[in-house]
């Protein structure tokens, strides 16, 4: 049996004709940036996220780039993150000439270890982007005390979270900001790139949206050196279609997760923590193993899909080489990096495909 690890043309087929007539109508407004379709993803999404405003954004990388841009973070300014993550959350940060500061993560939940994070807060510091990892949240309370002790901005890196919480408060509306991503394969997918902002601060609201369109208010009028970081209507309005479906297909994946949970053997898998304290969306439904590489390669021969996230850890990645980092720095990524595996976990998955998933994990061990 041939199962992927995500099938985006099972999710569209029944979205098919409502996907196409949303986009026909913004084809024959001829509104194709900004409008009202956008304003409504606007307004959902951060009521989704238990927040006041949100601001479309061309991709998730670039909501987290207009935040630290909107805060100021810029040449010389330490943020402190993690390394066990996608490369826009550091390449942001070296992009505006500010600088990236390490805290490795916590071996159970793969997200930024608060514990370590203090140790790493100098004169320079400016902010924290936790990242909620494979959709799951970081431990939120912990670093919020840690960011108002040292007033200290805070950015969640929500990109693969939208709709998860942590002690009941949704992803996004801690920090000063909450960056979320609708890259096509993420919960919420558009089809192309696309990403939005939420925050609950109005000032800050403000620039976010005018930094999107190169500091312009009004038109032709910058009162700040913006970017490019326009949402078209396209996109909007094929998450409008999308995002009424959110909540059941996070609670089937949460559903597929729990079948994994119970079916594999703990001797063989170390399948995924979720804290008391969360509940993930499951973005990701990644095991550790032992033998991960020769796995992978039995799990193709056998037309399963799979994937690493993530192979290397950035403080080892060469377009960091300058910053004298080395192996051993980061001791849990690095470990991570080397046995962690995702498997198939997307709503549209049979009981009996997982089934074949685990039966196939098993045979390889035993």
């Amino acid at each position: 049996m041939q199962i992927p690890l995500l099938d985006l043309k099972s999710q569209y087929q029944p979205l098919k004709d409502k996907m196409i007539s949303e986009i026909s109508e913004v084809l024959d407004s001829q509104i194709c940036i900004g409008g009202p379709k956008l304003a409504t993803l606007e307004e959902q999404v951060a009521a989704l996220s238990d927040c006041q405003f949100g601001v479309g954004v061309s991709s998730g990388t670039d909501a987290l780039l207009n935040s630290m841009m909107s805060l100021g973070i810029g040449q010389g300014d330490e943020v402190i993150t993690t390394p066990f993550t996608f490369f826009g959350t550091v390449g942001c940060i070296v992009r505006l000439g500010a600088i990236p500061v390490f805290a490795d993560i916590d071996p159970k939940t793969y997200n930024i270890d608060p514990t370590k994070i203090e140790a790493v807060i100098t004169d320079k510091t400016k902010a924290i982007v936790p990242v909620h990892l494979f959709g799951q949240l970081a431990d939120m309370d912990a670093i919020m005390a840690i960011a108002k002790k040292h007033q200290l901005f805070v950015i969640e890196d929500a990109a693969q979270a939208i709709g998860s919480s942590y002690k009941g408060k949704k992803a996004g509306s801690f920090g000063d900001t909450g960056c979320f991503s609708f890259y096509p394969t993420k919960n919420l997918g558009a089809v192309g790139d696309a990403g939005l902002i939420v925050t609950n601060d109005e000032a800050l609201h403000y620039r976010l949206t005018i930094m999107r369109g190169h500091g312009m208010d009004p038109r032709y009028y910058h009162k700040f050196v913006g970017a490019n970081f326009r949402l078209d209507a396209i996109q909007a309005a094929a998450l409008l279609v999308k995002l009424p479906h959110l909540e059941s297909w996070s609670k089937q994946r949460q559903e597929n997760a729990a079948f994994y949970d119970q079916a594999f053997d703990p001797e063989l898998v170390v399948t995924p923590y979720i804290s008391d304290d969360c509940v993930s969306t499951y973005h990701q439904y990644c095991i550790r193993v032992s033998r991960r590489d020769e796995l992978v390669a039995y799990l193709k021969e056998k037309q399963i899909g799979c994937d690493i996230y993530y192979p290397m850890p950035l403080h080892l990645q060469e377009c960091f080489g300058d910053y004298g980092w080395k192996k051993g720095d980061y001791p849990e990524s690095e470990k991570a990096s080397e046995d962690i595996l995702a498997i198939p976990i997307y709503p549209e998955l049979t009981t009996d495909m997982q089934q074949v998933v685990v039966d196939t994990i098993h045979s390889f061990y035993k």
